[in-house]
This record gives C-alpha cells, structure tokens and sequence, in this order.
C-alpha cells in the first residue's frame, strides 16, 4: 500500500466506495422496499403494537449483537469477504420470503433474520469503508455510500407500494426477489475492487481504539439515540391503525423518508468533515423531533414528522459511524465497530420494547420518551475531554 501514490490510491479508494455504494443501493432497494410495510403486515396477520416494537427491538437487536461476533471472527480469522457474502445473502433471501408467510410468528421471524444478514455483513463493509476513508475523509466516504444507499431505499418502498396496490402483500415482498439477486450480482465487482482496503492486520497486537473514554461517550449518546429513535415498523403500525394511510400509501411515505435520508448524508458528511462534532449534535436534535409529530400529528403534520425521521437513518448510517471511526486505530475495526454496534442494538431493542408498550397505551407518552432521550445524547457528541485524558492511547 505504501508505494502506490497517493492520487491513484486515493481514486481506487473511491471506486470502491462507489460499487459498494451501488451494490448497498439494490440492498436498500430490497431490505427497505420491504421494511416499510413489515409493521403494517404484522399487524393484518393479527399482531398488536407490543408485539411489532418487540419483533423490531429484537430485529435489531439481534442483527447489531451479531455483528460485535462478526466483527472479532472477521479480524481473527481474515475471511473478510467471505463475512460478507453469507450476510448479504441471509440480508437478501429473508425479505422476498416474506411474501409466503401466512401467520405473524412466521413474518416476525423473516424479518429477525433480515436484520441478523445485516448485522453479519455490515461491520466488514464499515472497516473497509473507513480504511478507504483514511484518503477520501470519514464523513465523505459514509456520506456517499449513505447517499446510494438512500437512493436504492426510496427506489424500493416506491415499487413495493405499486405493487402492493396491484396485487396485496405477497406481490409487494416477492417483486424484491429481483434487486436481491441484483445486490448479488453487483457484490462480485465490488468484492474485487474491495480486496486492498480489507483490513491486513488481523491480529491482536496493539490498541483497537485510540481514545477509549471518547469511544465511552459516543457510545452512550449513540445508545442514547438508538433507545429514542423509533422503528419505522411502529409508525406503519400507528398510520394503519389511527387510519392515517393505507398499506401503499405508508411505502410511499417511507420512500419520501429515505429521500430525505439521501440528501441529508452527503451534505452532513461533508459538513462533519469541516466542522466536526457540532454538526452530530444539531442533527440528532432535528431528529428528535421525528416521533411528536409521526405519532401526535395528523395530515401534513404526521409526514413531516416521517421525512425528519429520515435524517435520523443519516445520522446513524453517516455521521456516528464517522465520529466512532474518528477514534479508532487501523487495526481490528471490525472488532470495534463490533462493540459499539453491540451497544448500539441492545439500546435500540430495549427502546423499542418500551415504545411498542407506550403506542398501546400512552402515543403522548412514547413521544415524550423518544424526544427526550435523544435530546439527552447531545451532550456526550459535543463535550470535550481535557488534553491528557487518562486511558486514551496513542499509537
């Protein structure tokens, strides 16, 4: 790596961050084309609110638990690729499926395991992002890659609203089976080109994380903004439910909200890259207002509220995954990527247990509970150690 120059370094570096920007934007297409209306699902085969938040605090619980084991196999072992092969292919597979469910156990278990081919994959697939961001810029890289991601995930739920509109729930998950084998087809290019940035260093010499009590603190104020950040699984609920929109109209409004994420990752990457933490801060108190006005509002109130969580999905696919890459050395990323994900889901599962409870009884209450914890993780983006902080390490 040291005696290719820096330029073309830096343009093999974005190539790769482009192909695995499009090979995630048929990923999106097919995982988020589906996780739009999976709320909605649950709840016409016989599911009540508890049991959608508890199926999507599980779902993302086990598919970010998973990934701190993903993660040390990947460094231990050195299969990197491999890693992502089996998670994509789980993350693909599970959501056409969807479209032979009869019962909500059996929806509710695809769904799990979904997310579990997510979690497999996607500390890899950050690592090598960050080695490539070592020459293009942390925000830069998880900007665009957030940006192709956006665009296959408001591509996806547009289809399936369409054919959910022609055809009812089957039609709408079985018309991902043709993205997902795109997803597929396109990880073989990107597979390629993503060689040199896998990391060389697997073993365990060395610090993983250069600043452990700055490692601490984004992991709390990300735990912080996962237990606030409700699933979309329970505004699908809440729409269908209260008769805001029907099952096509919900997909649409799901698209809309990852086109919002689509504009906002890039431009907060960049923002990120020049500012720094200031603009974590600012988007994680925009997004706080996502859940009062998709749950208290109705008409024009309740979309705004859906496209404001959309920034949200940028915020936690972009810029917090920048800020913990900030702190890390170049060795055992999965591995450290592994552990805040671990945090980060565990965080996300017990929210969303407590947040299925709130819709079935309190909206007013859940609304209060979702702002008010991600307004609290401001504070643990913005401050700033001291110059010698005990335990941070240098390599």
């Amino acid at each position: 790596m040291s005696r290719v120059p820096e330029k073309p370094w830096a343009q093999r570096a974005l190539r790769f961050v482009v192909l695995i920007g499009i090979v995630n934007a048929f990923a999106d297409f097919t995982y988020e084309g589906g996780r739009g209306v999976v709320g909605a699902f649950l709840g016409h085969l016989g599911a009540n609110g508890a049991i959608v938040g508890a199926v999507a605090g599980f779902g993302e619980f086990a598919g970010y638990a998973i990934r701190s084991v993903a993660g040390i196999v990947a460094d231990r072992t050195g299969l990197y690729w491999l890693d992502v092969w089996v998670g994509y292919a789980i993350n693909m597979l599970c959501v056409p499926a969807l479209a032979l469910a009869g019962s909500w156990p059996m929806a509710a278990g695809l769904a799990i395991g979904e997310r579990v081919g997510r979690g497999i994959r996607k500390p890899v697939v950050a690592a090598t992002l960050s080695h490539a961001g070592t020459s293009l810029g942390s925000g830069r890289v998880f900007g665009i890659n957030e940006l192709l991601d956006q665009i296959g995930a408001t591509v996806g739920p547009l289809v399936v609203a369409y054919a959910i509109a022609r055809g009812g729930y089957r039609w709408g998950f079985g018309v991902l089976i043709i993205p997902a084998l795109v997803t597929l087809a396109t990880l073989a290019v990107a597979t390629r080109a993503g060689l040199p940035f896998a990391p060389k260093d697997h073993g365990d010499a060395g610090p993983g994380v250069l600043d452990w009590p700055a490692f601490r603190r984004y992991a709390f104020g990300g735990a912080l903004v996962a237990a606030g950040y409700v699933d979309f699984a329970l505004i699908a609920f809440r729409f269908q439910r209260d008769h805001i929109a029907n099952a096509p109209a919900i997909s649409l409004w799901f698209a809309v909200a990852m086109a919002v994420g689509a504009i906002a990752a890039p431009l907060l990457g960049r923002s990120f890259d020049r500012v720094g933490k200031p603009v974590v801060a600012v988007a994680v108190a925009i997004t706080a207002a996502a859940t009062p006005l998709a749950f208290l509002g109705s008409g024009a109130l309740a979309k705004a509220g859906v496209a404001l969580w959309g920034v949200g999905i940028a915020v936690q696919d972009a810029l917090l995954l920048a800020l913990v890459a900030s702190v890390l050395a170049h060795r055992r990323r999965a591995t450290s990527f592994g552990l805040y994900d671990l945090i980060f889901g565990a965080a996300w599962f017990l929210g969303s247990a407590v947040s299925g409870m709130l819709l079935d009884r309190s909206i007013v209450g859940l609304a209060a509970f979702s702002a008010l914890l991600q307004v609290a993780a401001v504070p643990f983006f913005l401050f700033k150690p001291s110059a010698r902080t005990p335990g941070s390490m240098r390599l």
